[in-house]
């Protein structure tokens, strides 16, 4: 029995998508954008593809079965497309400018919580769900660099 391997490019119906603010240091943005897309699997376990194996069958974790796209753009654009997340009430994450001086999960949720959700200092937002959804959140936006 021979087994076909389809080698068609996979077009997913869902996006992840991080907008990150333009002005963030280099190593802020990397660690907004894992802090933001660590939000995502446990609360859509779907994302979430098969754990990974190498061929000397050593177990690595599972990863997104999908890319992430990660874009920028300014604050007014993070403080709109956050309003059309919510509008839409897409799945998403935020980080917030405070949790750069907090040191641990309790702290960043405080943080959060003290701040209503039309005055957070955005400097990065997750959002997942169907592809048209996610385009029209992120208008504005243009891809990181």
């Amino acid at each position: 029995m021979t087994t076909t391997i389809d080698h068609a490019p996979v077009r997913f119906d869902t996006k992840i998508a991080v907008l990150l603010r333009e002005d963030l240091e280099t190593w802020q943005r990397l660690n907004v954008t894992a802090f933001l897309v660590s939000g995502i699997g446990p609360e859509l376990p779907e994302v979430i593809g098969e754990p990974y194996a190498d061929a000397d069958g050593t177990p690595y974790l599972p990863m997104f079965r999908q890319p992430v796209l990660v874009f920028e753009g300014t604050k007014e654009t993070l403080t709109t497309a956050h309003a059309r997340a919510l509008s839409r009430a897409l799945p998403r994450a935020v980080f917030t400018t405070d949790l750069f001086a907090t040191g641990n999960d309790r702290d960043n949720r405080a943080a959060v919580r003290a701040v209503g959700k039309d005055r957070l200092d955005l400097a990065g937002i997750a959002v997942y769900g169907p592809r048209n959804a996610v385009d029209k959140v992120l208008k504005g936006a243009r891809m990181h660099p």
